[in-house]
Order: structure tokens, then C-alpha cells, then sequence
């Protein structure tokens, strides 16, 4: 199975009419996931980049809700770069997925869908450490 397979772009339904649009995400349903928590970054500019990590347990879907981002996935093997440039567009990270979100508009809003409550110690921030876990199989 690919990166891309593993990493999947989801495009969620939008709903709407003459006063607006709806986009619904449901855990469990839309996204693989029951939704454990919730977060969003804004405020970051073009120069920024975040994530930059990967996670041992938890699975994320990411959304622009308002703006672009770009985010480089990668498995220590393969890469790819997913822009999330509307609303009812996302991306799905597994666990042990390295992320980075980055070249954020100035509108940007990217909402992030959490499996699990935050616990610092399942995150890897070394990036040679990560891909020495994904070598030795400690996935």
C-alpha cells in the first residue's frame, strides 16, 4: 500500500443553499476516527512551518477551513504534498506519519481532528529519530 493509500484526501459533502454552505465531519462516519480533540492554527504566515513531527497513537484529519496550507506527508520512504485550498477538503494522517503544515495564507484557519486527548510522550520531533523507529519496525 502507498503513502497516498495510507494518507487518503477525503472530500467531505458541502451542503448549502442561497444563505451558505455546511460542511459536516463525523467521527466514526466521515472520518475513520471517533474525535477525541480538536484544535486549529491561524495566525502563522507563509514563512511558518509546523507539525513537524509524528505520532505514535494518534490519527489526524486536517481542513482548511478558511485559507491554504500545504502539508508534506511523508513515511521516512515516500512523500507527497497535499494542498488543502477548500473547505470540504482533508487529509487523513495514521499513526507514525510524519507531517509538516506550511506555506499558510494569511487567512489561513487549519483545523486539526485528533483520535486522542494530547500526551506529549507519543510525539517524535527528531526526524532521525523517527525514521531510525520506522527502520528498526517500532511501528
Amino acid at each position: 500500500m502507498t503513502l497516498k493509500d495510507r494518507c487518503p484526501v477525503i472530500q467531505f459533502s458541502d451542503f448549502g443553499d442561497e444563505r451558505g454552505k455546511l460542511v459536516v465531519i463525523e467521527g466514526g462516519q466521515t472520518i475513520p476516527f471517533d474525535i477525541a480533540r480538536v484544535f486549529y492554527i491561524y495566525g502563522s504566515d507563509s514563512e511558518v512551518v509546523r507539525g513537524q513531527h509524528a505520532n505514535r497513537v494518534s490519527e489526524f484529519v486536517l481542513v482548511n477551513v478558511a485559507g491554504t496550507s500545504k502539508v508534506r506527508i511523508t513515511d521516512g520512504n515516500e512523500e507527497f504534498i497535499v494542498n488543502l485550498d477548500r473547505p470540504m477538503t482533508g487529509v487523513y494522517i495514521p499513526p507514525m506519519i510524519w507531517k509538516d503544515m506550511y506555506d499558510f495564507s494569511p487567512d489561513s484557519v487549519l483545523l486539526c481532528l485528533a483520535s486522542t486527548h494530547y500526551d506529549g510522550n507519543e510525539y517524535i520531533r527528531d526526524y532521525e529519530k523517527y525514521v531510525a523507529e520506522i527502520k528498526a519496525g517500532n511501528t
